[in-house]
């Protein structure tokens, strides 16, 4: 005889069953989620008004930070809002719809910033071809396809996790719905759906790894060929932001993802789960923001055409191509 019950629900264990400590972590993240938010909306706004910032690399940077933005909202409001009413239970349709927004949002992060990888390889290594190569056109291909396969991917993720049925526990070791805490209630001794979904996606997190090292190999071995000690700390410089924010993105998913499930959920696994939910959305506007010139004088520039002492300066500059060739000039 078969005791299966078909859930309706579950419940969002978070990190404390104390009301009070339910309350702190949730004025706590939402206090970071407004930061996060607020910082990303400043870059997305001085890329969108500064003409001088009108360029492939931060076109995808102004994509990155709407990304970001999206995918922290799934899982943090929610949070906040359960931590307030001390109310941590989600329906099966709010589990599938997170699942799929945060998977969507997270591959369309690893495709951009691949994608950011060869804007950077096209400006060093064939300066000549860069504007051939990395035209209006190609740029909103490659970010329409990065967030179009992200999609893709957040539905075959979706349809291969909740297409088996889940019995005995409705207990979620985490304070959002994640595949990994989800395969550990499931009940069904068929998982091909799901495993071949998830060897899918680290094949294809593996060869965006793979491009960007491979960028990279290319890029730095031009770097060291510059003759002037300034024009490689100038290249250095447009690339390692790019560089810090994808190795902290891959880094804090293998973690999540590639570890190995324990026995007993652990804090580890929820805190290792914070850590990539917040931080590379909270690290992308920081190091793009202090380690660039460019974001700099452009945020000076707003600041004081927002002046209330002086009149509204607005620049118009007609016929304005892609490219003002301040990114190749930059890094060269």
């Amino acid at each position: 005889m078969s005791n299966d019950t078909r859930i309706t629900g579950f419940i969002l264990m978070g990190f404390s069953a104390a009301p009070e400590l339910q309350t702190v972590c949730g004025l706590f993240f939402l206090v970071m989620y407004v930061a996060v938010i607020m910082s990303n909306l400043l870059l997305i706004t001085l890329i969108t008004l500064d003409l001088k910032l009108q360029t492939p690399m931060y076109f995808f940077l102004k994509n990155l930070s709407l990304l970001d933005i999206f995918f922290i909202s799934v899982p943090i409001p929610n949070f906040f809002i359960n931590s307030i009413t001390h109310n941590n239970s989600i329906s099966i349709l709010g589990c599938a719809l997170q699942v799929f927004l945060m998977t969507s949002f997270a591959s369309g992060d690893v495709f951009v910033l691949t994608a950011m990888s060869y804007d950077h390889y096209v400006a060093i290594c064939c300066p000549l071809h860069y504007e051939t190569i990395m035209s209006s056109g190609n740029c909103v291909l490659m970010v329409g396809v990065s967030w179009a396969i992200g999609v893709l991917f957040g539905a075959l993720y979706t349809a291969g996790t909740f297409s088996m049925p889940f019995c005995g526990s409705i207990v979620i070791p985490q304070f959002f719905c994640d595949v990994p805490s989800l395969l550990r209630i499931s009940c069904s001794d068929i998982l091909v759906v799901i495993y071949t979904s998830l060897g899918m996606g680290v094949c294809l997190g593996m060869s965006c790894f793979i491009c960007v090292v491979i960028s990279y190999f290319y890029i730095f071995s031009t770097v060291l060929k510059i003759p002037t000690t300034k024009g490689q700390s100038k290249a250095f410089a447009t690339c390692l932001p790019h560089l810090t924010v994808f190795s902290v993105f891959i880094v804090t998913a293998c973690f999540v993802y590639l570890k190995p499930p324990s026995v007993v959920p652990s804090i580890s696994d929820r805190l290792f789960s914070v850590l990539h939910t917040v931080l590379p959305p909270a690290l992308n506007p920081v190091i793009y923001s202090l380690r660039n010139s460019d974001v700099k004088r452009a945020l000076k520039r707003l600041q004081q055409n927002l002046c209330p002492s002086g009149s509204l300066h607005v620049t118009i500059q007609s016929n304005c191509p892609w490219f003002c060739g301040s990114h190749i000039k930059q890094i060269l």
